[in-house]
């Protein structure tokens, strides 16, 4: 995700409207620990995302979205943080991650090529009907 930022930063509402979540998310993945530091604060309090937020925002939105549970992100959040060293933490992570989402993958797969089969079987009543033979 390319970011290009004011110097300022964004406002939680902006960074919001730029990674497609809610105000109430944001503030969620910050106090569950999901994300790599504490959100810089301007002088006024307000929370100020800078770009390296808004990546670490977009990767953790991904594995969401392939259906990693929280404490799987959090405990690859951690293992960010922890710095070099937890590479190996990290890629057995993403490595389980990535089977289970193959192996669901598969699963829809097969029940497309079901739904396919019955689209067809359809389809082709459906033309018998319109050729009177």
């Amino acid at each position: 995700m390319p970011v290009d930022l004011p110097p300022s930063g964004l406002s939680i509402a902006d960074a919001a409207a730029r990674t497609g979540l809610t105000s109430d998310a944001l503030r969620y993945y910050e106090r569950d620990g999901l994300l790599l530091r504490p959100v810089r604060r301007a002088a006024s309090g307000h929370r100020r995302y800078e770009a390296e937020d808004l990546r670490w925002i977009d990767l953790l939105t991904r594995l969401r979205a392939t259906g990693m549970p929280i404490r799987d992100v959090r405990r690859y959040a951690a293992l960010v943080r922890d710095g070099p060293g937890t590479e190996a933490g990290r890629l057995d992570l993403l490595r389980a991650h990535r089977r289970n989402v193959l192996d669901r993958l598969a699963q829809i797969t097969e029940h497309l090529g079901a739904i396919e089969r019955k689209i067809g079987i359809y389809e082709d009543a459906l033309t018998e009907v319109e050729e009177p033979a």
